[in-house]
């Protein structure tokens, strides 16, 4: 194919599609626009009527500069064939491309992807809330691995003053000082285990209470609504579960059972002995053994309490809810195809121009071909008018002048012997 059958295509196209490039950069500018309204709404407080019109002035202002901003391109950029020019066009459209993405594309983002973005931070806020009340019920059940280790304490001597009331300690039989001392020990051992065990029951109802915290908070995020009223009810149901773990954690026993295994030490106080001679020797003998355990299992139970009371208490996260645009940032790599979507919308002309370059390079290297009637502007008609004419008139000029270049006949030389005629006829006539 001929350089002039190919280049007349081509400049017929551009010259075709400059009305459908218009219409599509104003298409892509008005849905940008729209876009850029409903996630700006978002945005911005205050009166309704106020609101809207300043949602609309911002979409219209950002429509018309994305429209400008590449009309612009469109029109020079493929014109333009110094190296450092263009570079420079180029830079500017890189330019502008950022700033389009930084007043528009991620309000397009939000409004393409803002409730799901939102939705997916209710998720993320649940899962945590969950992990907190979960981690609350352990710590708070804890402490119920204490509870066999003080009724084996407290039956222990429980079973030696059974023991003591047949003279086995101190081999006189009777409920003497020994029996009356071990018996008070198992009592306090007993009812502490049981303060431990009926904390668990106080639990259990808690934990069932956040559990249906819980799950109103997923049916919130599953429902179908607005989901700003949908976020609201879901901060409510979290204030609600946040005073549940802070009660969960004030059920805990562990304390208390620190202060009674502590206490079971300090607060000992040896009785005397009741018994006469010998009897009163064995029996405080007796005595000091008992408090030996009794020291025993005190260090043991506080030391497995203080173990439960390392363990940092669990402290959830206020809930925060976010606007649109926030949620859209905040979990952008949820959402790369909104992101991907949001972002064509402004720089898919960006194409265009690079196809508008690479069109006019190839009709500028084939060279420029003769112009027909058709294509050619008024301009460029007078101009082909008024070369035509100077060629004319050149020619015209160089065909009715003698050339320079023929020499003139020479003259012959006269003979002194030789009359000329009109000379001899002038002389006759005398």
């Amino acid at each position: 194919m001929s350089s002039a059958n190919m280049l007349s295509p081509l400049r017929d196209g551009v010259q075709r599609l400059e009305i459908t490039t218009r219409v599509t950069l104003g298409v892509l500018a008005l849905a940008s626009g729209v876009y850029t309204y409903l996630g700006v709404r978002d945005l911005l407080n205050g009166n309704a009527t106020v609101v809207f019109f300043a949602a609309v002035i911002y979409s219209v202002a950002v429509s018309i500069g994305i429209y400008a901003f590449w009309t612009f391109l469109l029109r020079f950029l493929p014109h333009v064939t110094e190296n450092r020019a263009r570079g420079l066009l180029f830079g500017c459209m890189g330019l502008g491309s950022l700033m389009i993405i930084a007043m528009s594309a991620w309000l397009n983002a939000s409004a393409l992807a803002g409730a799901a973005a939102i939705q997916q931070h209710l998720a993320v806020s649940v899962q945590a809330y969950t992990r907190d009340l979960d981690r609350a019920h352990s710590n708070v059940l804890a402490v119920q691995s204490l509870v066999p280790d003080i009724q084996m304490a407290a039956t222990r001597f429980s079973r030696l003053a059974e023991a003591e009331r047949g003279g086995s300690l101190t081999g006189t039989a009777g409920s003497g000082t020994v029996v009356q001392l071990l018996t008070q020990m198992s009592t306090q051992l007993d009812n502490l285990a049981k303060e431990v065990s009926g904390s668990a029951d106080r639990a259990k109802t808690l934990y069932e209470q956040g559990g249906k915290n819980l799950a109103r908070m997923r049916e919130v995020i599953s429902s179908r609504g607005p989901i700003n009223e949908r976020s609201d009810a879901f901060g409510s149901e979290a204030m609600s579960l946040m005073g549940v773990i802070a009660a969960l954690q004030q059920t805990s026993v562990a304390p208390a059972v620190k202060r009674a295994a502590d206490g079971l030490a300090a607060g000992f106080i040896a009785p005397a002995a009741g018994g006469r001679g010998d009897l009163g020797e064995r029996q405080t003998s007796v005595v000091g053994r008992v408090e030996s355990a009794v020291a025993a299992q005190s260090a043991a139970l506080s030391a497995a309490a203080s173990k439960i009371l390392d363990v940092p208490q669990v402290e959830p996260a206020r809930f925060q809810p976010l606007s649109t645009a926030e949620a859209v940032l905040r979990y952008a790599g949820d959402f790369i195809p909104s992101w991907a979507g949001a972002i064509s919308i402004d720089l898919m002309p960006a194409v265009l121009v690079l196809i508008f370059c690479v069109v006019h390079a190839s009709i500028r290297r084939e060279g420029q071909t003769e112009m027909g009637a058709a294509t050619m502007s008024a301009a460029d008609i007078i101009t082909a008018l008024r070369l035509a004419r100077e060629v004319e008139t050149a020619n015209a000029a160089a065909k009715f002048s003698p050339p320079d270049s023929i020499p003139a006949a020479p003259v012959a030389p006269a003979d002194e012997n030789v009359t000329a005629l009109a000379t001899a006829r002038a002389a006759k006539k005398e």
